[in-house]
């Protein structure tokens, strides 16, 4: 055997040794993320918050769980460095900036309960190794309920941060048309998050939120009648045939690249828009090549690509499986082959990219 031949050997065991060092990385996050959403479940992160180190038995005695439990639980939480441990005198501390990344709330960071939306992939693990193998799809509806449940608690979170001080400013005249009136549609409004957020900040125009799914509408009528308001409206309907008349603004937030046939659906609103009205968009931040994404981000977005979008656009049986990362590019084509004649990215951030389409 040549040198050479051995040092090749020996490469690629340094190879096989750093990947698997990866792989370690990734189980450790994967079995711990079922920890996450106990925390979660349980409470633990909420009594946690603001009560200083605890010790196992005081946690367990908040929450009412039992110590050995909670013992390893917290274990687990200071290994990741998600609490701090005091070894001296064996307590745990949440400190306040890892809590408004954990508890759900207003928090511009929060993004703990986006495990419930990987809960719900494994739990569909099984319908999308069908799905693999028939090439058939998975609507939406057909998924677990956990990812409804994270889906909105985590999208909120952008659009409390964004939607109203950010992107619908950042659309020509807008936000001044909002404030004086106006008619918005919210398609594939889901549970109603982003519908109801711009009918509490303009109170003078009118918001309808569409969605196919019957059980988001019931839950998204659910919410505007607790919070009392009267210029918002939910109901069941496809994006190619909603009425209710014409909009100034129609909005599709982070579900344009989920339809079967979104080039339908655009030359669908072209007719339902006014004419000086704008679309927006609002979705997952790509670039134009797949190696454009290959990063952390991007590689979250694949993920959620290959169990929800892509599966989502084969059950309505289209021609498009734009898929979560398509990138601007992608996008651009299909709306002018929809007929518009302007189209620009108005805003973006790590996650998001904001377009704003014209007539």
């Amino acid at each position: 055997m040549s040198v050479l031949t051995e040092e090749k050997k020996v490469t690629d065991l340094r190879k096989a040794e750093q990947f698997l060092g990866q792989f370690i990385l990734d189980l450790s996050a994967n079995y711990s993320g079922v920890m996450t959403l106990l925390g979660q479940e349980l409470g633990l992160y909420q009594e946690m918050r603001g009560a200083g180190p605890l010790t196992p038995a005081q946690l367990a005695g908040k929450t009412n769980t039992y110590e050995r439990y909670i013992r390893e639980w917290l274990n687990n939480q200071a290994a990741g460095g998600y609490v701090i441990y005091d070894a001296e005198n064996k307590t745990y501390e949440l400190p306040e900036e890892h809590a408004l990344v954990l508890i759900e709330g207003d928090s511009p960071f929060l993004l703990g309960p986006a495990y419930y939306v990987v809960n719900s992939l494994w739990k569909d693990k099984d319908k999308l190794s069908k799905a693999f193998t028939s090439g058939s799809g998975i609507g939406w509806h057909e998924h677990h309920h956990d990812l409804f449940h994270g889906v909105e608690t985590v999208y909120r979170t952008g659009y409390l941060a964004n939607l109203n001080k950010v992107w619908i400013p950042s659309l020509t005249g807008m936000k001044e048309k909002l404030i004086n009136g106006g008619r918005v549609a919210d398609i594939g409004c889901g549970h109603g998050a982003s519908t109801i957020l711009m009918a509490e900040a303009f109170p003078n125009a009118e918001f309808y939120g569409f969605d196919y799914h019957q059980e988001s509408i019931v839950v998204a009528r659910r919410r505007a009648a607790e919070k009392g308001l009267t210029n918002v409206f939910f109901i069941q309907a496809d994006a190619e045939g909603y009425g209710q008349g014409n909009f100034d603004m129609i909005c599709f937030f982070d579900c344009l690249h989920d339809l079967g046939n979104p080039l339908k659906a655009l030359r669908y609103a072209r007719t339902k828009l006014a004419q000086e009205g704008s679309l927006l968009f609002v979705e997952p931040n790509a670039g134009d090549n797949p190696e454009d994404n290959f990063n952390p981000i991007g590689r979250m977005f694949y993920a959620a690509s290959t169990a929800l979008c892509v599966p989502h656009s084969h059950s309505e049986e289209g021609d498009y499986c734009l898929g979560a990362q398509a990138g601007p590019a992608a996008i651009e084509q299909i709306v002018h082959e929809a007929g518009y004649s302007r189209f620009r990215i108005a805003q973006q951030n790590p996650i998001n990219l904001i377009f704003e389409v014209k007539l």
